[in-house]
């Protein structure tokens, strides 16, 4: 039974370029066969498929077991219906391999055949997207938005392969419009049965964090070392930092000269406000920094609870350290670990003489 030079030529190009290995072709398309044989034949063969890939010719084999009576008409042969001109010197027991060549089955071969081969190449592409991006979870990536429709939105990373953007990933209010270009983080790739899923973020501490890997060269040569980043994607973000060279300013090489560096990165997303915080080993110091631009008067650990802190700001300070919504506080303490409560304190003043005689001289009445 012959496939035909063209197909096999085809074929040939096909695994080529899409760098499949024969032997795969060639066992996934005797699978086939195999099945498609006892479709044809309606029943439940031993059925054996040997294809030479060179001239596209394929053998077919029933294999059958000499008995003395037939039980089952699928498997079994009895010695007086063996072809004794093609099978000398067989007996009782023996495992025969009977050529088959049904008519018309020629025609479902081929067909099969195209089906298995269309199938597997979808499934081999599938597998190299899968396993081109798998080891890349946690990078950045760029795409260009190509759906944004309802609700849903999906990015193509490159000619093959799209990626998924749910709600929960999105910038509140950032708009996703086709045929924008955008930068996202890589978050989860698994496979499935219609193929490899890839989920991308826009919300996610990493995208931060790799965009400042990208645009900050003592970030990416580990000068400067990144301790820790929490975000309110599109809104506001604080990052930790500490310079491992003592020449280097860790606020300063981040920021940029009159803030270009994160200027950049704040674009990046949707104009996200970025506050730069120096790490310390000190958890006091670090929630003091954390909760920068406002300025604290002092810092106690509260002993009845566990990495608890009250925080005192003077009264013209508090709004600041709170921050619209308690956004500063609540940022501080995810980046810090503390939960931190914040209170007003009138700054200490020198008494005033008022002060000193008004137990003193007696009122008037």
């Amino acid at each position: 039974m012959q496939l035909g030079r063209d197909f096999v030529r085809a074929l040939k190009q096909l695994t080529s370029e899409r760098g499949l290995p024969e032997e795969v072709i060639s066992s996934s398309l005797e699978a086939a066969l195999i099945s498609a044989y006892r479709k044809y034949k309606g029943g439940n063969q031993n059925v054996e498929v040997f294809i030479d890939l060179n001239n596209g010719t394929i053998s077919i084999y029933e294999v059958r077991t000499i008995v003395n009576e037939i039980e089952n008409r699928d498997t079994e042969i009895t010695l007086a219906d063996v072809d004794e001109a093609n099978y000398p010197d067989v007996n009782l027991g023996d495992i025969l391999r009977l050529e088959a060549n049904p008519e018309n089955f020629g025609r479902i071969a081929a067909q099969t055949a195209r089906q298995v081969i269309i199938q597997r190449l979808k499934d081999a592409e599938r597998q190299i997207i899968f396993e081109e991006f798998a080891g890349r979870v946690g990078d950045l990536v760029t795409g260009i938005v190509f759906k944004a429709e309802n609700d849903q939105v999906l990015v193509r990373l490159n000619d093959r392969t799209e990626a998924i953007l749910p709600k929960e990933e999105r910038i509140i209010g950032e708009n996703y419009i086709p045929g924008e270009r955008m930068k996202f983080y890589l978050l989860d790739v698994r496979q499935t049965t219609r193929g490899p899923r890839i989920v991308v973020s826009r919300t996610h501490p990493g995208l931060l964090r790799k965009l400042l890997e990208l645009e900050i060269p003592e970030i990416r040569e580990n000068v400067i070392e990144i301790k820790g980043i929490v975000r309110e994607a599109g809104a506001r973000a604080k990052m930790a930092v500490v310079s491992l060279d003592p020449n280097v300013d860790p606020v300063g090489a981040c920021v940029g000269n009159s803030g270009s560096r994160i200027k950049s990165i704040s674009q990046e997303l949707a104009n996200e406000k970025i506050d730069v915080i120096i790490w310390s080993t000190d958890p006091l110091q670090f929630i003091r920094n954390a909760l920068s631009p406002a300025k604290i008067l002092k810092v106690e650990p509260m002993l009845e609870q566990e990495q608890a802190v009250k925080v005192y700001a003077r009264p013209d300070q508090l709004s600041l350290a709170i921050g619209k919504a308690g956004q500063n506080v609540r940022l501080a303490a995810r980046l810090t670990g503390w939960k931190i409560d914040i209170n007003a304190l009138e700054p200490e003043r020198m008494p005033t003489l008022s002060d000193i005689f008004h137990d003193i001289i007696p009122e008037e009445e």
